[in-house]
């Protein structure tokens, strides 16, 4: 079922990046951040509460409340950046370089999760890397 939201994550993904690249041409990246992020508000509380979710609010730890502040943080700081390098930049390199995340994502469970190394995640994040390369360079 994971593969399943995971692939629908990157068609909405793909549609984000064609989408906003229309949208910013005339207007602020900053401000074309906070747009969508009023959307992604919305749309996310209006799902927790037609789900009944709100409810939980009350069991969240510290320690996960803490992590998902910080998470927030860095994909408000990452959105900032990608909107701004689209409204710069080619979709075509701008897309493909953010998704360098993957490589550091994968690097970062490895150190900090203790996920488990193996060669095909070597090699895919090799490979990634060196299309990212490719497109910086």
């Amino acid at each position: 079922m994971w593969a399943i939201y995971a692939l629908l994550a990157a068609i909405f993904a793909a549609a984000t990046s064609i989408l906003l690249k229309i949208g910013i041409q005339d207007i602020n990246s900053n401000l074309a951040t906070a747009i969508r992020t009023i959307v992604v508000l919305t749309i996310s509380w209006a799902i927790v509460f037609a789900t009944g979710k709100h409810n939980e609010i009350a069991n969240i730890g510290h320690k996960s409340l803490i992590f998902l502040v910080l998470s927030g943080i860095a994909t408000g700081l990452s959105w900032l950046c990608f909107n701004r390098a689209l409204q710069i930049g080619e979709v075509s390199k701008v897309v493909p370089v953010d998704k360098f995340s993957i490589v550091i994502a994968m690097l970062l469970a490895f150190i900090v999760l203790k996920e488990t190394l193996t060669i095909k995640t070597v090699i895919g994040g090799l490979l990634i890397t060196a299309g990212t390369l490719v497109l910086i360079f």
